[in-house]
């Protein structure tokens, strides 16, 4: 027997198994998988799992098992980040726990992911304003090692729509840091502030990235060397004083690609 279950999105067909474990889900889990289901760019459980700083089975586990219980505030919030809705759609009822001046906050204890501020009392703040946290990258040698990030405890703050419509990005992906040295100038200057998507490791398209490259950490332009075995990288400087040079792909670690830049004049 087929089943016809209509959304306020969509209309799904579902054989009898299927509608059976659907119908034990509560709206808050439904609303989830709908969303993810169509989301643009595609995503699945996974991703929102990672998206959301947890391990790729943390959704599944949540929707499927019923555990955790209830999202935790921090989940919740960058989970509606990464499907691109407001946090409302995700919420079971739960309340939320304010701030003292009056936002509504993800989390009632310290945490570096993206905070996302759906209302406020100060008219002078946009509804959808993320946080994007400055850190340190203090490692990320190595190819296949994972960047860590140590909290330099600012926040810079984007419009959730210009970051995904303009930047196309994710603010889970994203990080801000700090240009150190002059290799890059003009293009980029000691003590800029620039705005890295963590996601985006492939160095094709050619561009400014992050990067180990085995010595240290650099910010450069790198380019894929076609029909090389093993995959070798061109790093190149901006500044002439500075000489291009190789790297096999299993010689540095891509940290990500720089979007954004910000410049005291």
């Amino acid at each position: 027997m087929i089943f016809t279950i209509f959304t306020d999105r969509s209309v799904y067909k579902l054989d009898e198994s299927d509608y059976s474990a659907a119908m034990k889900l509560d709206p808050a889990r439904r609303a989830i998988l709908d969303l993810i289901a169509h989301r643009d760019p595609p995503t699945d459980l996974k991703k929102a799992s990672l998206a959301c700083g947890k391990n790729h089975a943390y959704l599944h586990q949540f929707i499927h098992r019923g555990t955790p219980r209830r999202l935790p505030e921090t989940v919740r919030w960058a989970l509606a980040a990464h499907l691109g809705v407001d946090e409302t759609e995700l919420r079971d009822g739960a309340p939320l726990i304010p701030t003292p001046s009056g936002a509504r906050q993800i989390d009632a204890v310290t945490t570096r992911r993206p905070r996302v501020y759906a209302r406020t009392l100060d008219p002078m703040m946009e509804p959808g304003v993320v946080a994007i946290p400055e850190v340190r990258v203090v490692a990320a040698a190595g190819g296949g090692a994972v960047a860590e990030y140590e909290p330099l405890g600012d926040d810079w703050y984007f419009p959730v729509a210009w970051l995904r419509h303009e930047l196309r990005a994710r603010a889970a992906d994203l990080k801000i840091i700090s240009i150190d040295g002059d290799s890059m100038e003009p293009i980029l200057e000691a003590g800029d502030k620039v705005l890295i998507d963590t996601s985006r490791v492939a160095p094709s398209p050619p561009g400014v990235f992050v990067l180990h490259d085995g010595l240290g950490l650099v910010a450069k332009q790198i380019e894929y060397v076609p029909n090389t075995d093993p995959p070798t990288l061109v790093i190149k400087s901006a500044n002439p004083r500075y000489q291009d040079y190789e790297r096999t792909m299993d010689e540095v670690r891509i940290v990500g690609r720089i979007i954004w830049f910000a410049r005291r004049l």
